[in-house]
This record gives C-alpha cells, structure tokens and sequence, in this order.
C-alpha cells in the first residue's frame, strides 16, 4: 500500500518521467539540489544583500552595483570551466565532481568572509574601510566563480549520466529546481531579516555558506562512477583554442550562441523594471506588483514542464527555443498596450508570457547546446551557453536600469519637448528595445530550425514506467 502511495505521488510530479532505471527519480531529485544552492547564492547576491546593503547598512548605491556586478567577471570562464572539465584528470577518474567541490569550496569562503566585509562598508567613518571594500570584492567575487562553476560542471555531470532520450526531460527539471530554490530562498531571507540586525545578517549569510556545502555533497554523493582505467591513463587536454575552433565549425553553435545572447538580452532588459511599471503606470500596490514575482515564476515554470514534456516525445529544440522568442515578442507588447489603455490585468497576462517565453527559449536553447555536445565536449558546450547566457543577462539589466534612467529623467525634466514629458517613456522604450532583440533572434534561429528538420533529429517517445524504479 505504501509503495502504491509513493509510486502515485511520483507519477503526479511534473517531472516523473525525466526518470528511467539507470537514473531514478531519487537520484535525479538528489543531483538537482546543486542547482537549489546555486539559486540561493543568486538570491542572497542579486536580491537579499541588494537591498540591505542600500537599505538597512545605507552603503552607496554605485559601490552595491559594483560589487552586485562583479560575479558577472567569471560568467565568460564558463566555456574554458567546461573545457577543463571534459579532460580533467584525477586519481579517481572522476571529471566533473572535483570542480563541482571546487566551485562548492570557493562559495563557501566567500559566504564566509562577506557579512563582516560588508559591516565595514555600513560605517563610512570607519578607518578600515580600504579593507570592507577589497574583502567584500573579493567575497562577491569567490561566490561568483564558485556558482559559476558548480552550475557548469553539475550541468554537465547531469548530461553524462542521463540517457540521451531524457536529457531534455532532466534539463526542465533542473532548472525548475533552479527556480524553486530562488523563490524559496528569497521567501526564507526575507522572513529571517525581517528584524534586521547585524548579528542576524552574519547568520543568515553563513547558513548559507553551510547549507551550500551539505547540499552539493548530497548531490554529489555516489553520482559520477569512479573510473580507474581513466584515472591511470594518460590523456592530453587539447588546447582551448583548438576545441573551440572545432566546436563552433560549421557555423550551427555561433549561431546558437547569437540566439542565446540576443535572447537572453531580450528577457533580461525588464528585470529590474516590471514591478517600478506596474507602481508608476498602472499604479499597483506594493503589495500587487510584489505578486508579479509569483507570476512571472508561474509563467516560466509552465515553461519548463511543457518544454520537458514536448522534447522528450520528439519536440524540435530549436523550434521551441523560436516559439519562446515570438511569445516574448507578444508578451513585451501586451506590456506595453496595458499602460496605453490602463490594464493591470493585461499587464498581468503579458507578465505570465514573458515568463513563459523565456523559459521555452532557456531550455530550448541548453537543449540544443547540449545536441552540439560531440567527442566528450559536454562541458565545453554547456560553458558556452551558460557563459553567454549570464554574461548577456547581466549586461542587459544594467543597460536596462541605466536606459530607463536617462530616458525617463530627460522627458520628466521637458528635455525631450512638450508631447514627451511622461515617466513612462523610458518603460516602453526599453520594452520596445526588447521586442527588437528578439526579433533578431527569431530570425536567426529560423534557418537552425529549418535544418535542425531537414537532418531529421527529433527522438522518439519513451515508454518507460515508473513502476520499473519503485
């Protein structure tokens, strides 16, 4: 009876069929706790030490973006991470697991050290200041290049050990577990810094480092087989250069990447924006425009588990990624009619969309990187496309808060003549800058699609059960 229980609650799983009997769900579910902790390092770096640092410890909001943007540093390293990961040499044989300890290693030293540094930085008569600012550089900078390379090499353990036929299966559902741990995370900091005092801070900031470590060494455990006759032979590591050279031959992975980047830039520009629109133009709530969080997290969800649930029964990776493309395109432009004509509820609507679109175009795109994975280079490719896609990301939201700035601050001030004095000028301008962008995508990534089909690539259905691994 129990058995029955569990095997009808795992059948309910959005995921459950990502599973198979070389991989159950279990071990699958234990893996993807490494993408939860990287989502709650992203949280705490991106969010949570965001808004005390400029809110509670009252440290200058240029030196906060700095700090905020040095993690971006690491994000193009991910291809050479991934390289080095795919030739890696050990005394178990082991390839992926080493960096993955290594980028848990790094986090953990930088969680370590960043409440204090950043205590300095919240008194500016402090002597010591010189010493807050290079510490807590050098905090920001350790979490960046420890989550940057976890999520390379755990993407790529992922990939080694899932059957070719589920990896899009188990790409959803990482980067579910993804979300899930960056919504939970940020609902868990908010709740335990709601009386705010240093003391608290350090705490919270630690734990995290502690939970990062228990997480990845339960995720790890006993995933990657040891292999003695790997570690005892004696294999070359090729030049980078010549592994990239062979990767992007053909023209199909730098045509990937550009849609990646454009893509990703696209999705990216609102980050920061949404909810300050929805207050200013529409005149939400706090609490309303708090809730298009919830709504943009429900969007990209839904994405991730109807992309899972279409590729694993032949869906075409590059077409979904174009179907995320012109579902942004809609999205961005229901944004902006909502402030024209005054509707919350078709902002609200274009919010869902924008998540959906850019979860298809996410899994869509690491799908196909993943297909362009030959010869052992799974990292390499999985580098690439997590180095474009958070280099592009980041960049994107800093032009988009920068762009939103200037735009609005120049027609509020009359600068831009008397039929151009609304605040939301500089809104929509970045939205229809966003609609440009994935316009170019879409139409780059017409020409993969169209011979992605003609190559005939699309696998079949699985017929697994999931009475096999109960």
């Amino acid at each position: 009876m129990n058995k029955q229980k569990i095997m009808n609650f795992l059948i309910a799983l959005p995921f459950a069929d990502a599973a198979t009997t070389e991989l159950p769900l279990s071990r699958l579910l234990r893996l993807s706790l490494f993408q939860i902790s990287v989502g709650m390092a992203m949280v705490l770096l991106y969010g949570t030490l965001n808004r005390v640092m400029v809110v509670e410890l009252h440290v200058s909001a240029w030196l906060v973006s700095l700090m905020v943007a040095l993690p971006l540093v690491f994000a193009p390293l991910r291809a050479l991470i991934g390289h080095r990961s795919d030739y890696h040499h050990s005394a178990f044989g082991w390839r992926r697991v080493p960096y993955i300890a290594y980028g848990s290693m790094l986090q953990y030293a930088g969680f370590a050290i960043m409440p204090y540094s950043i205590l300095i930085l919240s008194d500016e008569t402090n002597k010591l200041m010189v010493v807050g600012q290079f510490f807590a550089a050098a905090s920001f900078l350790l979490v960046g290049a420890g989550l940057h390379t976890v999520q390379t090499a755990g993407l790529a353990l992922a990939t080694d050990i899932a059957p070719v036929e589920k990896r899009p299966r188990v790409v959803a559902l990482l980067y579910a577990m993804l979300l899930l741990g960056m919504v939970a995370s940020a609902l868990l900091f908010g709740h335990l810094l709601q009386n705010f005092t240093h003391q608290r801070l350090v705490e919270v900031v630690h734990g995290a480092a502690l939970a990062t470590i228990i997480m990845n060494v339960i995720a790890l455990w006993k995933q990657e087989a040891i292999d003695l006759k790997r570690a005892v032979a004696d294999i070359p590591r090729p030049p980078f250069r010549e592994t990239w050279q062979a990767f992007i031959r053909g023209g199909r992975a730098t045509q990937l990447l550009i849609v990646v980047g454009l893509g990703t830039a696209g999705f990216s520009m609102q980050e920061i924006l949404l909810e300050p629109y929805g207050a200013q133009v529409l005149g939400l709530t706090v609490s309303e425009t708090t809730a298009l969080t919830a709504i943009l997290a429900g969007g990209t969800f839904a994405a991730f588990a109807l992309s899972g649930y279409l590729l694993t029964r032949g869906g075409n990776s590059y077409q979904l990624a174009a179907a995320g493309a012109f579902i942004g395109i809609i999205a961005f432009a229901l944004v902006i009619t909502s402030g024209n004509i005054e509707s919350p509820l078709l902002f609200r609507i274009g919010t869902g969309f924008i998540g959906f679109g850019a979860g298809l175009l996410g899994v869509g795109t690491l799908t196909a990187a993943m297909g362009l994975a030959q010869s052992g280079h799974t990292g390499l490719a999985l580098g690439a496309w997590g180095a474009v896609q958070a280099t592009s990301q980041g960049l994107a939201i800093a032009i988009g808060g920068a762009l939103r700035d200037i735009i609005s601050g120049l027609a509020v001030a009359g600068d831009l003549g008397s039929t151009l004095i609304s605040p939301s000028l500089g809104y929509r301008l970045v939205y229809s800058i966003e609609i440009g962008l994935l316009v170019v995508a879409l139409i780059v990534i017409v020409p993969l699609v169209l011979r992605s089909r003609r190559e005939d690539e699309k696998t079949a259905p699985s017929q697994f059960g999931l009475d096999q691994m109960l």
